[in-house]
């Protein structure tokens, strides 16, 4: 039987070959994904603690988490944990808004793709300040609200079952990994706004466009190039933070 991603409408092995053409056509830029592990590699040293929250099945902290002190993974959800691709990374079920960390346990915190699940963000980020230790990094992945490719994602807020059948159909994702979405830290005043109710500074914020999540043809791709160059550069389609405990 085929998996997910080999029946997907643009599986990420379609996705990256155009964003690569991008590259091509827009010297110099690069991917959200690829901007974030920059970033998070630039604070981690031999002596870091670091946390993925939300780690889910893995993500940017499994390239790394044998180089540093101490990393470990904490999510709600025990399918996800249970088959982590990093097998000896230490993962703990928890949620955010109630880490089950001491007080001051990290330097680096990671976060992909999570803040727009929260239905409470202030509360996730007051736990984030609690358990980073004092100039500690807290690094973010996040859609933008901005982006009119968001309209889809709204309508899935509203019909959630929709899409929990729509996601993987067009990217490939098990519906199992589809969540209910908040959208509540989504946009670049809410995340300040946010940050600053938690007691966070704001060291790096950055608006990423990227437009192939459509791109299933040349034909949608380079009509998604035309659209992305006529949007306001705050409508990028991702949002990438980078937030401190100052």
């Amino acid at each position: 039987m085929a998996q997910a991603g080999e029946r997907a409408l643009l599986p990420l092995s379609v996705q990256n070959a155009y964003r690569a053409r991008y590259r091509a056509i827009r010297p110099g830029w690069s991917s959200s994904g690829d901007q974030l592990e920059a970033i998070v590699r630039s604070h981690v040293t031999p002596q870091s603690h670091v946390l993925d929250l939300g780690c889910g099945r893995g993500g940017v902290v499994e390239l790394f988490w044998r180089e540093v002190r101490f990393a470990a993974g904490v999510d709600p959800d025990r399918l996800s944990l249970a088959q982590h691709r990093a097998g000896e990374m230490p993962v703990i079920r928890g949620v955010g808004e109630h880490l089950p960390f001491v007080d001051e346990s990290f330097d680096l915190i990671v976060c992909l793709w999570v803040l727009e699940h929260l239905a409470e963000p202030v509360a996730t980020l007051s736990e984030v300040r609690r358990v980073l230790k004092p100039r500690g990094h807290f690094v973010f992945l996040t859609p933008n609200m901005r982006n009119p490719l968001m309209l889809a994602n709204r309508i899935g807020k509203a019909l959630p079952a929709l899409q929990r059948r729509l996601v993987p159909r067009v990217y490939g994702r098990d519906e199992a990994d589809t969540f209910p979405v908040q959208y509540r830290a989504n946009t670049v005043p809410a995340i300040r706004a946010h940050a600053r109710g938690a007691g966070l500074a704001v060291y790096d914020l950055r608006v990423v466009p990227d437009p192939t999540y459509l791109a299933m043809n040349s034909l949608v791709f380079n009509a998604s190039v035309i659209s992305e160059r006529l949007m306001p550069k705050g409508w990028g389609v991702h949002l990438l933070g980078d937030l401190v405990r100052a």
